[in-house]
């Protein structure tokens, strides 16, 4: 937890409200996003018990598991879960549009919206994870064929568990996170992971104060957990006697899971409408448009017949992800800063970022030192904050994101306090890019006298990924090349038995 954090959730108890860390929404919200709401049986393995799932608050459907330790109800739940969500990201494979690539000299297809689902908490991801594991290699030919839409739910639900591996990512997002990244609250961490006590803080009801409102929330038998996992009470003293009967009453069943599931369905609603209410970052857009290739890839995979993703990734694909995920997460922590001032606020405090005013500035200098002149203007920046950067250091501001600003020097200012708080620093700083390609800087471009200038050592620059060998070379500290893939290494036959856990 950083310092300005641990204030806010301070300020959070103090008030007895939650405090903002944000300004702006860090990711996409779809206009038509899918909520679903899991349930799973306790003591079994990602055997589902139920899950409402729709797209319109008033219109939830639920689906519901009357054995859940029957494989061919089990299949039969994932074959109606499928024909809910499958026709859904189906519809936004319809409409492409072109995207210049080499700049400019040839051009791929993306589609021009993608899918987003939302389940309440990070347990939710995990249940879509494994259950698309334990789905996407089932047969339907044989003897325990399933339907043909089981399989295809399960290459579904790994790709959206992939994708939320990804940060930034917002095709599979999840209410606890999701409100927690923009909010914290003035208890610990673990109440916040319970979506009820987290709402409560941000959205108490009328009347109520957030200390009463998370107590109810935190009481099983006036807010029923928000899932995968159930109330052990509930499991024993209302599950277990409607499941031990031969043949269970689907109808009451129905019932008693629709209102432990309902407030959860109710508050993952509510949790989106307080998040529409944070206008988005302006670099949300970028990453969503990612997320659109990444969906249309997968389409295209799908409809070219390609295979199921495998159980375990080879080596070489495991490092590739890896550092695939490390790039990613080091592009949207400065996303998040450049974006956000209470973020970039962070950085600031440790000393990866400083304020000034620009006093002196130099637009048309030319270095003609090199083999050709080269436009290189420089400007001092004034500064109160604490600068802990060196000479030869490289800076960028996120109001020019694209030019870079190399540390000339760093000295007290003429005339300025010394060594007590407030001191002012002089910064000269040499720029380079994001002025055009001429000898004359372009308008705007060079930071004028006057202006107050952020600059950090976080940069959007382009990170190139790893250098990894083929598969086929993968070296013997690695296991070695991988064996050649039998899908029907992948297969399950026996119904009743689920992939390790």
């Amino acid at each position: 937890m950083s310092t300005l954090t641990a204030l806010a959730r301070a300020q959070a108890f103090a008030a007895g409200r939650a405090q903002p860390i944000a300004t702006v929404r860090h990711l996409h919200l779809h206009e038509r996003p899918l909520v679903l709401v899991p349930y799973a049986m306790a003591g079994e393995a990602n055997a589902p018990l139920a899950a409402m799932v729709g797209t319109a608050e008033g219109e939830p459907e639920l689906l519901v598991v009357a054995q859940p330790r029957n494989p061919d109800d089990r299949f039969g739940f994932a074959a109606r879960l499928a024909g809910v969500l499958v026709p859904y990201v189906d519809s936004f494979a319809a409409v492409a549009e072109a995207v210049p690539v080499d700049r400019g000299r040839d051009v791929r297809y993306r589609f021009t919206d993608a899918p987003q689902l939302w389940v309440p908490n990070p347990g939710g991801v995990d249940f879509l994870r494994l259950f698309g594991r334990s789905t996407r290699f089932r047969s339907v030919e044989g003897e325990y064929a399933v339907p043909a839409s089981v399989p295809l739910l399960g290459r579904w639900l790994t790709f959206f568990a992939g994708a939320a591996e990804v940060p930034g990512s917002s095709l599979l997002l999840n209410g606890v996170q999701a409100l927690s990244s923009h909010w914290v609250t003035g208890q610990s961490s673990a109440e916040d992971a319970q979506l009820a006590a987290l709402m409560a803080w941000l959205d108490p009801p009328p009347g109520r104060t957030v200390f009463e409102a998370a107590a109810a929330a935190e009481d099983p038998a006036v807010t029923p957990p928000p899932g995968p996992a159930t109330d052990p009470a509930f499991d024993n003293h209302v599950l277990a006697p409607l499941l031990s009967a031969a043949q269970p009453d689907v109808a009451e069943l129905s019932e008693v899971l629709r209102a432990q599931l309902l407030p959860t369905w109710t508050l993952m609603w509510r949790a989106l409408r307080l998040l529409r209410t944070l206008p988005p970052g302006s670099r949300v857009a970028g990453r969503w448009d990612a997320d659109r290739d990444s969906y249309s890839s997968f389409v295209q995979h799908l409809a070219e017949g390609g295979p199921p993703q495998p159980r375990r990734d080879g080596a070489v694909a495991a490092a590739a992800r890896l550092a695939r995920l490390e790039n990613a997460a080091a592009r949207y922590a400065v996303q998040r800063a450049f974006d956000d001032p209470l973020v970039m606020a962070e950085h600031r405090l440790t000393g990866a970022a400083f304020a000034g005013e620009v006093t002196l500035a130099k637009a048309d200098r030319v270095d003609d030192s090199g083999k050709r002149p080269v436009l290189r203007p420089r400007i001092m920046v004034v500064t109160s904050e604490p600068v802990r950067v060196v000479p030869g250091a490289v800076l960028t501001s996120p109001a020019r994101p694209a030019q870079k600003a190399t540390v000339i020097s760093v000295n007290p200012a003429a005339g300025g306090a010394s060594g007590g708080e407030g001191e002012l620093t002089e910064v000269v700083l040499e720029l380079s890019g994001g002025m055009g390609r001429k000898l004359v800087a372009e308008p705007g471009s060079v930071p004028e006298v006057g202006e107050r200038l952020l600059l950090t050592t976080l940069s959007e620059a382009y990170r190139p990924g790893g250098a990894f060998p083929e598969p086929d070379q993968t070296p013997w500290t690695h296991g070695g090349p991988p064996a050649p893939r039998d899908p029907a290494d992948e297969e399950f036959g026996e119904p009743s038995r689920l992939p390790d856990q």
